[in-house]
């Protein structure tokens, strides 16, 4: 597998299996026992899978609205069915440093953690199951998608992957079994220690939308916590598997310079300053209708902090196509590496994880 594998243009495109699917909606009775819960009194369950750690009472659901308590046992409602499934250009994720210029299958479903105020995919996330249509697709049939089509793996995305944990859990141990293939996930990084321990034994990427820099943003913005996110972030780059970082600036929200810059030392000091980071342009959406775009120029400023104050050698700017910064450059030499218009990749010269002009080693994943 190298990065020239299933070329991607760029554009987005449906697996031509979906229109052939009978979509379902309504009620999805419980299939699947939930992992990661403990009964704690009166046929009480406490979900343990991320750090809000609900208390769910029976025919209630956790916060998410996916984990259903039926008589004492909690059930994933969305086990085996998405509601979302396309063909996207991995630089899409984004994840600028995996197999550039190829195609993964994406897939999603109703239900979040969060309640992010400026959610893109809020259509998803803060809808329930029996609100949506959905598809009934076992693991197996999702990497059988994969590989009709080309993809050079699977990517979990769109709402949150901690909220269908069983199921994208069953879809990467399916692709890597049927492969080779990569997986992805695109997360808020709210996962506990243990599950995300055993889902890393497995996974070869993770990017990580970082709301913020501050706790008060995060509880007020989005009903998270910042603390465990950057635990999170902590335990994945010691895993070995690469991470990715995305800060969505949103103006008058995450725009205060003196907060990036205060990130940026920290993923330096705590990650690596080799860790991709993608300061990304706001668009007006979902709560969050009253704001403007994120002026360039604040990406700009945003990015000048990362690498001329901070050190930080990867660092993109995103949402703005055609933009210098969605290009990659070697620290070593200078050169550009990825050439990028905004999820079109024109040209790479990463050979073997390194560059070809001076050598220099490439954090990814390239093979």
């Amino acid at each position: 597998m190298n990065a020239q594998m299933t070329p991607s243009d760029g554009r987005v495109r449906f697996p031509t299996e979906i229109y052939l699917l009978r979509a379902r909606k309504g009620a999805a009775d419980p299939v699947k026992e939930a992992l990661y819960y403990e009964k704690v009194a009166d046929d009480v369950v406490r979900c343990t899978l991320c750090f809000k750690e609900c208390r769910i009472a029976v025919k209630e659901r956790g916060y998410c609205g996916n984990r259903e308590n039926s008589d004492g046992t909690l059930y994933s409602l969305v086990y085996a069915r998405p509601s979302a499934l396309q063909l996207d250009p991995v630089e899409k994720e984004p994840c600028f440093h995996m197999l550039p210029g190829t195609t993964i299958l994406c897939i999603g479903t109703a239900g979040c953690n969060y309640e992010c105020r400026c959610c893109h995919n809020w259509h998803l996330s803060q809808f329930r199951i029996e609100q949506m249509e959905y598809y009934e697709l076992p693991p197996e049939a999702i990497a059988g998608i994969a590989k009709r089509h080309g993809c050079m793996g699977v990517s979990f995305t769109y709402n949150e992957p901690t909220v269908f944990y069983e199921y994208m859990l069953d879809v990467m141990k399916a692709c890597k079994a049927a492969g080779p293939f990569k997986t992805l996930f695109h997360t808020n990084g709210s996962l506990s220690a243990e599950p995300l321990a055993e889902i890393l034994k497995i996974t070869d990427a993770v990017t990580v939308d970082l709301k913020g820099f501050r706790e008060e943003l995060y509880q007020r913005h989005c009903t998270g916590r910042l603390e465990p996110t950057l635990k999170f972030m902590k335990t994945v780059k010691a895993s070995g598997a690469h991470l990715e970082i995305v800060d969505l600036v949103i103006p008058t929200v995450s725009d205060n310079l003196d907060d990036i810059r205060a990130m940026c030392r920290w993923v330096k000091d705590e990650l690596s300053d080799d860790t991709p980071i993608h300061f990304n342009r706001f668009y007006p959406s979902y709560k969050l209708l009253n704001l403007p775009p994120t002026p360039v120029s604040v990406l700009e400023k945003a990015h000048a902090i990362a690498v001329n104050d901070v050190g930080l050698k990867f660092v993109y700017v995103g949402n703005v196509p055609g933009h210098r910064y969605n290009s990659t450059y070697c620290p070593g030499c200078q050169k550009r590496l990825i050439d990028r218009e905004h999820f079109r990749v024109r040209s790479c010269e990463v050979v073997k994880g390194r560059c070809r002009f001076c050598g220099r080693a490439i954090p990814g994943v390239w093979a």
